[in-house]
């Protein structure tokens, strides 16, 4: 029998669009002798692993867990010990709000090699999808990436202080607080700020929500969004429209 080192790989599989993993990814899943993956990631790309890894799911579906968090950290050690490489494939990038560093560090601490491929994370790159740039000159100087829902399950004060400034705020995992963002926003005077919600972002499954502060309840109830869904608050959504008003107004140049 060949021993094979105990390693935990945790890779980053991007915002859901299989075409948005990195080659580095695909290059690590060829290798895996074990893939524990999770609900947000596409499954076309379980294509890329060798036929002989074990392929193991341990995410969350209609908000029932496979695996427990403690479950999933036993069994990255065990396989690793039993099998060699294991790979966590996680959606977008594994050190947002991925768990990935808790998981490396619990590996580390059972003798296991640890290493991290960066994901394109769901947090830029749904709203890049929809021609939303999180900083424009002149609109946005800098961005926020907010957890909405802690380890508690409560929202997060970052939330508040984010409110307060200028920049873009991106919020993850926010649907189920979207009443209580919308009161923060509302408490500093931005009613009219432009909103936006992606649900299911780079896939076929995406439905959009634009509107203000004011209106995005009403939007998301008429839509019937909810998630997984990136919240984006911040003048840079209406680079969205005013693109859509260019196309437009050319076509209809050509068509004179």
């Amino acid at each position: 029998m060949i021993f094979k080192t105990p390693k935990l790989t945790v890779v980053g599989a991007g915002p859901g669009d299989v075409d948005l993993i990195t080659l580095k990814a695909i290059k690590v899943l060829k290798y895996a002798d074990v893939v524990l993956y999770d609900a947000l990631v596409n499954e076309e790309l379980l294509d890329y692993i060798n036929s002989d890894a074990e392929i193991i799911f341990v995410g969350k579906r209609r908000g029932c867990y496979k695996y427990q968090q403690e479950q999933i950290n036993e069994l990255i050690v065990a396989r690793a010990k039993s099998h060699g490489h294991v790979v966590r494939l996680k959606g977008g990038d594994p050190f947002i709000f991925g768990r990935g560093a808790e998981e490396m560090e619990y590996a580390a601490s059972f003798g296991l090699e640890v290493a991290v491929v960066p994901g394109i994370s769901s947090s830029l790159a749904v709203p890049a999808s929809q021609n939303i740039p999180l900083t424009k000159r002149g609109n946005a100087e800098s961005f926020w990436v907010i957890t909405g829902t802690t380890k508690e399950h409560r929202i997060s004060k970052d939330i508040q202080l984010a409110a307060k400034s200028s920049a873009t705020v991106v919020i993850l995992m926010g649907m189920s607080k979207l009443s209580q963002i919308v009161q923060f926003f509302q408490k500093e005077g931005k009613n009219d700020l432009p909103v936006a919600i992606i649900q299911d972002g780079t896939t076929s499954r995406e439905k959009v929500g634009i509107g203000t502060v004011d209106t995005i309840l009403a939007i998301v109830e008429k839509q019937q969004l909810s998630n997984p869904a990136i919240i984006v608050l911040g003048e840079v959504v209406k680079h969205r429209q005013s693109i859509l008003d260019i196309q437009e107004k050319y076509s209809q140049e050509l068509m004179v």
